[in-house]
């Protein structure tokens, strides 16, 4: 090749002829799978090229390809034993390249059933998962040129291999590798030669090595200018370090750098490469391959990094979202070996995520402030993070980042540390680092300066996310009951799930309200809308229904009043609602619905229904709305369902659909575990466009039935000694003699305050279920008893109160229609029930 001033300078040829044909040494015909060593044969020069991988059970080095014209000459082994003595075992157990001559192969002591002859020259050269023999027949053999460049084109291959096994395969998941290796695309076999002078510059480039700096061959002029005038101006720094004489080092390089083509395209080649001593030991020429990086690496390029990473940030919602995504974004395709997020408070380091999320993965310091999920440290215990974050900057340390441990043990081979900005602040950092020597290379510069700003913008909008998400958990937290009341003869389970659009927060809700004589309500309503105004709704509803019932109501005077209030509320929504009041002990209920779903019902043999009730519009609509009510009897064993229309509408699922998708899972869920049963039919966690509110409620009916008793108390001089009279009779038939003085000491006191302080009829009630008797007494004042703040030797009342509270187990005051009930509880011996003799005692 001719250079400049007419002097021709040699550069030695230490390939075969590139172009293809006869004189690439691939053989005509040569299908996909002997495409690597039919590569290695062209690129060597050589008469056999072969290629071992590890076997399924990792005991042997199996024969995956091989190509050449002494294949039929020579019969390679099938398998070599790891535990056997060859070149090729040697190779791939030690690490190293292994040479020999035909004097040396004579002498090398190989074992085994087939082994190679001796008057050849061979090259075994090992990779991660085989090792690639290179077989010829030449007296010279395979000289010490020839030997550097074929170990740096056999790491090229390697890496091939590796980038490009199937998902599922040892090549990417370390499981055993198969017996064939996976085909590539046909750009990961496009790799060039070239040999560098260092003393003159000139450089050989085969054409493919042309092709890919987009160079035709006839416009090469053999100088490394020329090439390096096709190069991204920020990666010559690096490129030069390979070709100044007083600076080239010897052993091997590799890096990855960018040139322009005629188009304008940006193009990423990856280059490996090795440093060739004269007989003196000085650095003479460098001898390496260089091939497309996009084909060698299938992982996307910094650009399409980017924005798959800004993609992926803009479904994080929570800041835990956020951490998943960093993580993914970098740990993997970076190689890093840790990888933590966290946000700044005040003077701490708060930690979000890290990976890996064990204990023992991280330095002492660390350790030591780990008291909850994460570490919370003091960024003045690192001093050097410190300076990095106040200024802003992205800092990378190749290797040993800091003098401190806390920096220096999170990246002993290499430390990135990116201060994460948003809104002219730094508002959070994230550390990557690496156990091994790591030199950053131009493209992680840029994803890792273009991530630290991604990732700034949605910790901040995670953060806001996660307070409003906070506060409308909290403040729907406070409008739901916090828990359940327990029933007797019932098990009732609820279930809420916020929407996850807009506002988490909504005006579905629930609730279970137990009445007097064994009865109970089941509510469960929507209002509409997403919004803080539909909670404040839903609160103030949930609370009337409630106090209606309280009083006494039946079910559609406690609709008719709910609906009169929120249509004189300054509000443009409206409410649907289904309330059920259902007795414990016969299993009669009475349902109202408003505009709201019909309830589901599971019978005791397993059938289920959507009950067909009567209905008026949803409240808040027309102040003289009627609210016809539906009568059912319910045997024990029923599971009775209310739900909302979030449950079982969306934009994909008609209602009816919904229905009757609820149905089948109701019908076919276990009702031993209500609140599996509830689970069940909230189904999966995928996104809801709608809150969702579900009460179930099973029928169990009562095991032993209370039985009651009534005395109506005339306002007569003597109307407490009948009161008295009438209980003790009562407790002998219910063989309760032993409770008689407290109970009878409970009643005087409770009659004697609604004679005195009341006016109107006076009734007394007792009931008894199972280990509990209740004395109730009804008048006609809605004036709640009050208990004394004071209580001194010279009062001439206010005891009575006090003496109930004090002989009670439970006690309260109630209101009912047209005044109040004060009650009281006391515990007995579990017994039988009565029979039917003992029934009531009138008086």
């Amino acid at each position: 090749m001719s250079g400049d001033g007419g002097t021709e300078v040699e550069v030695p040829r230490l390939w075969a002829d590139p172009a293809g044909g006869a004189g690439s040494g691939l053989p005509p015909g040569t299908d996909e799978q002997e495409a690597v060593a039919g590569q290695m044969l062209a690129f060597a020069g050589a008469a056999l090229v072969a290629v071992y991988v590890l076997d399924a059970g990792g005991r042997g080095l199996r024969l995956a390809q091989s190509s050449g014209r002494l294949r039929d000459r020579i019969p390679l082994p099938d398998v070599y034993a790891l535990s056997s003595r060859s070149p090729v075992t040697d190779a791939y157990c030690t690490g190293h390249p292994v040479w020999l001559g035909p004097g040396e192969l004579a002498s090398y002591g190989e074992t085994g059933q087939r082994t190679l002859p001796v008057d050849i020259s061979l090259g075994a050269l090992p990779w991660r998962l085989g090792c690639l023999l290179v077989v010829d027949d030449d007296e010279g053999g395979f000289d010490v040129e020839r030997r550097d460049f074929l170990e740096v084109y056999a790491d090229q291959v390697a890496a091939r291999l590796e980038a490009h096994g199937e998902p599922g395969s040892v090549l990417t998941a370390g499981r055993p590798p198969p017996t064939v290796l996976p085909a590539a695309p046909p750009d990961a076999l496009r790799i060039g030669k070239f040999s560098l002078v260092l003393s003159t510059g000139r450089i050989e480039a085969d054409a493919r090595a042309l092709e890919l700096v987009d160079m035709a061959p006839d416009d090469f002029d053999g100088r490394v200018e020329t090439l390096l005038a096709h190069c991204v101006p920020d990666d010559l720094p690096a490129l030069m370090s390979l070709m100044e004489p007083g600076k080239v080092t010897s052993g091997s390089r590799e890096l990855e750098f960018r040139v322009r083509r005629v188009t304008g395209e940006l193009r990423w080649l990856q280059l490996r490469c090795r440093v060739v001593a004269d007989s003196s030991g000085r650095p003479d020429r460098v001898v390496g391959v260089v091939a497309d990086a996009h084909a060698l690496r299938p992982s996307a390029d910094e650009v399409s990094r980017v924005q798959r990473l800004a993609a992926a940030l803009a479904g994080a919602m929570s800041v835990r979202d956020v951490g998943r995504v960093l993580v993914a974004a970098l740990r993997g395709p970076l190689g890093a070996d840790r990888v933590a997020f966290a946000e700044i408070e005040s003077d701490r380091l708060v930690v979000l995520a890290l990976d890996p999320p064990e204990h023992s993965a991280w330095p002492d310091v660390w350790q030591s402030e780990w008291r909850s999920e994460w570490p919370d440290l003091p960024i003045r215990s690192l001093p050097t993070l410190a300076d990095t974050l106040r200024e802003g900057r992205v800092s990378l340390w190749p290797e040993g980042p800091a003098s401190e441990d806390g920096l220096a043990d999170v990246g002993p081979g290499g430390l990135a540390v990116l201060p994460l900005p948003a809104e002219g602040r730094v508002v959070g950092a994230c550390l990557v680092g690496w156990d091994e020597p790591h030199e950053f290379r131009p493209e992680e510069r840029s994803l890792l300066t273009a991530t630290a700003g991604l990732v700034g913008q949605a910790l901040k909008r995670a953060r806001a996310f996660d307070a409003e998400h906070e506060l409308a958990t909290t403040l729907q937290r406070s409008l739901l009951p916090r828990r359940l009341p327990a029933l007797a003869g019932g098990v009732a389970v609820a279930r809420y799930l916020p929407a996850m659009a807009g506002l988490a927060v909504g005006g579905d809700w629930y609730d279970v309200i137990p009445l007097s004589e064994g009865r109970v309500a089941l509510v469960i309503g929507d209002v509409q809308g997403h919004s803080a105004a539909a909670a404040t709704i839903m609160g103030q509803m949930r609370t009337a229904i409630r106090a209606y019932a309280v009083e006494g109501h039946p079910p559609d005077v406690v609709f008719s009043h709910a609906n009169r209030l929120l249509v004189g509320m300054e509000t443009d929504l409206f409410a649907t609602c289904c309330y059920v009041e259902l007795d414990m002990e016969e299993g009669d209920a009475w349902f109202v619905r408003a505009g709201h779903l019909p309830p589901l019902l599971r019978h005791p043999d397993g059938s289920t229904e959507e009950m067909t009730t009567e209905g008026g519009p949803p409240l808040g609509v027309l102040a003289d709305a009627e609210f016809p009510m539906t009568t059912l009897g319910l045997a024990p064993g029923t599971v009775l369902a209310l739900l909302t229309d979030g449950l079982v509408e969306s934009q994909i699922l008609h209602l009816e659909d919904g229905m009757r998708r609820m149905c089948e899972v109701l019908g076919s869920t276990d009702t031993s575990d209500p609140g599996r049963m509830a689970d069940t039919m909230l189904g999966g966690g995928g996104r809801r466009d709608d809150d969702v509110a579900l009460l179930l409620m099973r029928y169990d009916g009562m095991k032993v039935r209370p039985v009651r008793a009534s005395w109506t108390v005339w306002r007569l001089p003597d109307a407490v000694m009948h009161a008295r009279r009438f209980t003790a009779r009562t407790l002998r038939t219910w063989s309760l003699s032993d409770e008689a003085d407290v109970v009878l000491l409970i009643v005087s006191e409770m009659v004697t305050n609604a004679l005195v302080h009341t006016q109107g009829s006076v009734r007394l009630d007792l009931a008894l279920a199972a280990d509990r008797l209740r004395i109730a007494v009804t008048d006609g004042s809605p004036r709640a008893p009050a208990k004394p703040v004071i209580v001194d030797w010279e009062s001439t009342g206010g005891r009575g109160i006090l003496l109930v509270e004090a002989m009670s187990a439970a006690w309260g005051s109630v209101p009912v229609s047209g005044g109040k009930q004060v009650w009281s509880e006391i515990t007995v011996p579990p017994r039988e029930a009565p029979g039917p003799d003992a029934g009531p005692v009138a008086g």
